[in-house]
């Protein structure tokens, strides 16, 4: 199924209505390790498509959400479960190190 972008306005309903935990990449056009990760992102999106939803917030077109949630740095993915954030993970890495990260996770929460 791929990521797919969401903004301050949807973010309700996307992310913290969605009946699945989603996976919330905070990115921007400029940051290069956000640029790195995306292709693994869509990949994990792909493979995980049925346990949880990957999706991009821009952080320059939607200040909003990012500062709500206290992100900082970039790339920062968070993840959501029942409409609340249960895991964090800052900075990029490696394909296999994302998804064993998001695996672990989606397992405990």
């Amino acid at each position: 199924m791929g990521t797919r972008a969401v903004t301050d306005q949807d973010f309700q309903t996307e992310v913290l209505g969605a009946s699945r935990p989603v996976l919330v990449d905070f990115w921007a056009e400029w940051c290069g390790p956000c640029r790195m990760i995306a292709p693994a992102l869509e990949e994990i999106a792909g493979e995980l498509g049925e346990k949880v939803d990957i999706v991009k917030l821009n952080i320059d077109e939607n200040p909003a959400t990012p500062g709500h949630y206290g992100v900082r740095g970039i790339p920062t993915m968070v993840l959501f479960k029942d409409g609340r954030p249960v895991a964090q993970k800052v900075g990029a890495a490696p394909k296999g190190a994302l998804q064993s990260w998001l695996e672990g996770e989606l397992a405990n929460a």
